[in-house]
């Protein structure tokens, strides 16, 4: 089992009023409050105790919804899309959303991007999607994530610690993205600032959202001068797809795969600096990295909570009552920790990928993206280990926190310290 951060989890505080919250039952969870940031195994396992396979929970603002922490209710809310719609126009809070609310870029309401087209349209943008991104050569992914996490690595190597999230992880993805896309080198950091805004969730994910609308150039750009990048064979689509949709769909593939990407990182070398069965990557083996990011995957979950899903009417879910409208989130580590499907609770490493880490249905991550997710992750490992063998944490494991958002769950920082080398600028 990965040892857990012993960041004790307040009680869930119940909602003060009768009846209903909102159209929530009382003793709705508050996502917003501290309750989501502690041992995740602990709140998902209290969860299930008192609530069920799902349960109330309100979103900043007090916003209701559904949280479903159960594998099997999970998988069949996402195997019926037209019971449960990705399309958030048909949530019936709408009138309760403000225009300043921060979780408005989770929720592109009344704008067509690959999260919220459904049936037919749905399938050929992700046909659109996918071939894009499949053509895109693993050698040449791995080349450009080694190229960045060197250049990432430079930057420190000298200093004898750093704090490897903020100064590598939380970097490197977005480079790696922005490149495949056929972004400017020059605009890499910008893209990087406003990615990691949106990523936490807060007030700042509104700016950062801004920042990446001004990224409009590009497209037109390409469309004047086509390249092999991600974009220019998203414009060559013989579906009809405007180039708003297209520069919606970038945005939405970029976003998604630099924060979940980046926290996986962060996540797996917690993992492998913490527990002494990954003691071995730490001088030079390679088979425990793959298996440490596996192991994250069902543990450690980078993609802890996705919004979401829409009841298109009435129904019963997990003995709830569920409204046509209602917002249902779906609890990918939730699930993942369902004892139905651990049932003797050990941690599952080694080749058994049953996690729904990516999703499931078909909007789950499309397959390549999930295969450029995995060779930039482990590239950006691999390098670092390379590169600082002796890597250790600066800190005791218990004093490591994690960022305050019940979304993406990833650490705050990760204090290292190892042996000062010189830059490969400077090196020889």
């Amino acid at each position: 089992m990965t040892p857990p951060i012993p960041t004790p989890a307040p009680a869930p505080t119940p909602v003060p009023a009768p009846g209903e919250q909102n159209g929530c039952p009382v003793g709705a969870i508050s996502m917003a409050g501290p309750y989501f940031r502690g041992e995740p195994h602990q709140l998902y396992r209290d969860i299930r105790r008192d609530h069920g396979a799902v349960a109330p929970v309100l979103l900043d603002g007090d916003i209701p919804a559904w949280l479903v922490v159960g594998y099997r209710e999970v998988l069949q809310i996402t195997a019926d899309p037209a019971l449960f719609s990705r399309d958030p126009d048909i949530w019936n809070q709408w009138d309760s959303i403000p225009d300043d609310w921060p979780l408005l870029p989770m929720f592109p309401h009344r704008q067509q991007c690959i999260l919220n087209t459904v049936g037919e349209r749905h399938r050929e943008r992700a046909a659109m999607v996918s071939d894009a991104l499949e053509v895109m050569e693993p050698f040449t992914i791995k080349q450009y994530a080694e190229r960045y996490a060197d250049e990432l690595i430079d930057a420190f190597c000298t200093q004898g610690g750093t704090d490897i999230v903020g100064e590598y992880a939380m970097r490197l993805p977005v480079r790696v993205l922005a490149r495949l896309f056929g972004f400017p080198d020059a605009q890499g950091p910008g893209i990087v600032a406003a990615l990691n805004d949106i990523v936490d969730g807060g007030e700042p994910a509104l700016a950062g959202l801004g920042h990446l609308a001004g990224m409009r150039s590009l497209l037109a750009e390409r469309r004047a001068v086509p390249g092999q990048d991600v974009v220019s064979r998203m414009l060559r689509n013989t579906a009809g797809f405007s180039d708003e949709e297209v520069f919606q769909d970038m945005m939405v593939i970029v976003a998604a795969g630099h924060g979940s990407t980046a926290d996986w990182i962060g996540n797996s070398l917690r993992l492998m600096l913490t527990d002494e069965r990954f003691a071995a990557s730490l001088s030079g083996g390679r088979h425990s990295v793959a298996e440490a990011m596996n192991e994250v995957l069902w543990e450690d979950t980078p993609n802890q909570n996705v919004a979401g899903r829409w009841a298109t009417r009435d129904t019963r879910l997990g003995d709830r009552d569920i409204r046509a409208g209602d917002l249902l989130v779906l609890s990918l580590a939730g699930a993942n920790y369902d004892p139905q499907v651990r049932t003797d609770g050990s941690a599952l490493t080694g080749g058994n990928h049953a996690h729904l880490s990516f999703g499931h249905g078909e909007h789950r991550c499309p397959f390549p993206a999930q295969e450029i997710a995995e060779i930039i992750a482990r590239a950006a490992i691999e390098v670092l280990l390379d590169r600082l063998p002796d890597l250790d944490l600066a800190v005791p494991a218990d004093q490591l926190t994690r960022r305050p958002s019940p979304w993406l769950r990833g650490l705050s920082e990760l204090p290292v310290v190892f042996t000062p080398t010189p830059a490969l600028g400077t090196a020889g």
